[in-house]
This record gives C-alpha cells, sequence and structure tokens, in this order.
C-alpha cells in the first residue's frame, strides 16, 4: 500500500529571517501549506487561537521568552507536533524538560539535512495522531448510538409498555427491515414519540 501525503499546515516561530528563510526553501507547498510565520511567543499564541496547525516550528530563543512553554502547551492542547530548535549547550537540559510532551528538539545551528530529517519525524509523528483523531471520532460516533438507541428503547417501554429485549429487538428488526442503522431508527422513535 502506498502512503498518501497530506499537506501540513505549519507555523513557523522564528524572530530572525535568517532561520525562515533557509526554512521557506525546504518547506515544499506541495507538502506545506499554508506556512504562517510569527517573530514571537505572543503573537504565535494569538494565532493559535484562530486556527489548529499541524506543525509548529519554534526557533528559540525568541523576544519575549525561549519558547519551551510555548512548545509543550502546542502538544499538551492539541494534535498539533513541536519542533524547538536551541543552542547546542542547552539541547540535553531543554530536550529533558519537553519530551514527556511529546515535543521534538533539535541543537543550533542545525544542517539543513537535520532540518528535513526533523519534518520527516514530525510528519511521522502527525500522521499517528491523525489515526488516533479518527479512532476518537468513531468511538464518540458509537457511543451516541448507544445513547440514541437507549433513549428509544426507554420511550418504547414507556409508551408501548414493552419489555428492554422487546425494544431491543424491535429496533434491531425495523432497522435491518428498512436497511438502515439502528441510530436512524432511533431518532424517529425519539421524533415519534417525544
Amino acid at each position: 500500500m502506498v502512503f498518501k501525503q497530506q499537506t501540513c499546515s505549519v507555523l513557523v516561530v522564528s524572530a530572525t529571517g535568517k532561520f525562515t528563510d533557509v526554512l521557506n526553501q525546504l518547506l515544499s507547498e506541495s507538502e506545506y501549506a499554508p506556512v504562517t510565520y510569527a517573530s514571537s511567543v505572543a503573537a504565535a499564541r494569538r494565532l493559535l487561537l484562530d486556527r489548529v496547525y499541524d506543525f509548529v516550528i519554534i526557533n528559540a530563543p525568541l523576544s519575549d521568552e525561549i519558547g519551551t512553554k510555548l512548545a509543550i502547551d502546542v502538544c499538551r492542547s492539541n494534535n498539533m507536533v513541536a519542533l524547538l530548535l536551541v543552542k547546542h549547550d542547552i539541547v540535553e537540559e531543554t530536550n529533558a524538560k519537553v519530551v514527556p510532551y511529546g515535543v521534538f528538539t533539535l541543537s543550533k545551528p542545525t544542517a539543513p539535512q537535520a532540518l528535513v530529517q526533523g519534518l520527516q519525524w514530525m510528519r511521522s509523528a502527525r500522521e499517528r495522531l491523525r489515526g488516533f483523531e479518527k479512532k476518537s471520532a468513531s468511538m464518540d460516533e458509537k457511543m451516541e448510538e448507544i445513547r440514541l438507541v437507549n433513549r428509544a428503547k426507554w420511550l418504547l417501554i414507556e409508551k408501548l409498555t414493552m419489555t428492554e429485549s422487546d425494544a431491543h429487538r424491535y429496533i434491531e428488526k425495523q432497522a435491518m427491515d428498512q436497511c438502515v442503522s439502528r441510530r436512524e431508527i432511533a431518532k424517529g422513535i425519539i421524533q415519534t414519540y417525544t
């Protein structure tokens, strides 16, 4: 099976134009779009209020703080992946602080090939998160269906004096006979009796 690569949205947080120029060359529009830039943590936080990004790349330090708290908050609050670039003399210390939250770290100065490798790691992590998102959505839908069916069963018990097993069989049979989901039958029962 061939993996179909999705386009990833990127927020780059950097106080230096030189870093953004290098990164711009590595982020092809076919793989990374849109790419948004912020020059401070405060500006990045404002952008994050309006939109969720797939990747957040932070070139530390920034004018208003180092950027580790932003990286941690990004990974903690949403299904985003963060890459934090820090000076080589503090990379181990910083990595120890942020790795429990799933933040990737690279030391600076960084070769373009290392950045490409970091982007590949981020893509891999993001795809894994997408899988979790799909499973979570599926579970939420299933739970909602169970709630609707249970509500419909209790209405049948109350209004038509059915037993719980009779109400359950009735919903199942109606769904099979009409070739629709139990959810649809439950919605119809709820509309009829409420």
